[in-house]
């Protein structure tokens, strides 16, 4: 056996890919949530017992400064969490950000799905992505980004009220609906997103997002466009929380304009996300970078559905 193979045998290394995600979707509130082409990257090596630092994380990309870089760090925070009371092995963690933070994207939930996911292969892989998912729901506390960014696609998830445990359902995307992004320069935390909410709601509102739900996945499903319409709106969170986006409604007109179905808040904002037919993705992306460059910076970019999820591949020689 060569010395190489040797050494990569004693301190493996893998390479974590986990895609961005956008949640709610409109009606879907806390229990819908699509992976998008857009990813963070992860490479986790085990290291000797007797190092000296037991632990290295090295971070790099936009707004690496942000993220820590000791035992307080999501990805490590998860990564121990899947040893329980066990011993937690010594470990380096490099870091590469490609989905930015603070901007409804799910940036936290590739770190818990990361942290799952390369403690899992350094251990030999014994846990499938099912048995990780519950994990991370139990650390994020809900699942409409963990679930996507663990198995890709879009996902509904629903709580059973007698075992507590949750279900998650595969909702189909039809390819002919892209989903559109546009990211300003300024965060916006979920917990003062949470705070605007009403602390209850009528029965009316939650029929309202009941019947619009059921509509937009089966408009997602077939592509159906006067559904898509009609089902994007929403009366649980977004008409709260659009006045933490500044320029929203002048956003939301210019997508509509350009041929998109609707926009919504993707997560908890401030990113706003539009779905459109493929064909005028580049225009309705246009269209909302317009509308919104008058007062902020903002990026904009025409993605796809990721279909594969979270994934660890050992990094060979």
């Amino acid at each position: 056996m060569s010395e190489s193979l040797k050494n990569r045998m004693l301190n493996p290394t893998f390479d974590v890919k986990v895609p961005a995600t956008t949640a709610n979707i409109g009606p879907g509130f806390d229990c819908l949530g699509a992976a998008l082409t857009c990813y963070n990257s992860f490479q986790f090596t085990a290291l000797e017992p007797t190092v000296a630092s037991p632990l290295q994380i090295q971070v790099q990309g936009i707004e690496a400064e942000q993220v820590a870089t000791d035992a307080s760090n999501l990805v490590y925070k998860a990564f121990a969490a899947y040893f329980g009371d066990g011993s937690v092995p010594s470990v380096q963690i490099k870091i590469q950000l490609g989905v930015p933070l603070a901007r409804g994207l799910g940036s936290s939930a590739t770190a818990i799905v990361a942290g799952l996911m390369g403690a899992n292969a350094l251990a030999g892989s014994p846990l499938t992505k099912q048995q990780l998912l519950q994990q991370a729901i139990a650390m994020e506390g809900h699942p409409d980004n963990v679930a996507p960014a663990l198995l890709g696609n879009c996902q509904l998830a629903a709580k059973d009220q007698q075992t507590e445990s949750w279900t998650i359902c595969d909702v189909p995307w039809s390819p002919e609906i892209v989903p559109v992004v546009a990211i300003p320069n300024f965060e916006l935390s979920t917990c003062s997103a949470r705070h605007v909410l009403p602390a209850s709601c009528s029965y009316d509102t939650a029929i309202f997002n009941v019947a619009h739900l059921g509509l937009l996945i089966r408009g997602l499903g077939s592509g159906q466009a006067d559904w898509l319409r009609a089902a994007l709106q929403d009366q649980l969170h977004q008409p709260y929380r659009q006045s933490l986006i500044p320029g929203y409604a002048a956003v939301s007109r210019a997508a509509t304009q350009a041929g998109a179905y609707g926009m919504v808040i993707s997560g908890a904002g401030p990113t706003l996300l539009a779905l459109g037919p493929a064909a005028m993705g580049d225009a309705i992306a246009t269209a909302m970078q317009s509308a919104w460059s008058e007062k902020h910076h903002v990026e904009t970019a025409v993605l796809q559905i990721d279909t594969e999820g979270a994934t660890a591949r050992i990094v060979a020689d």
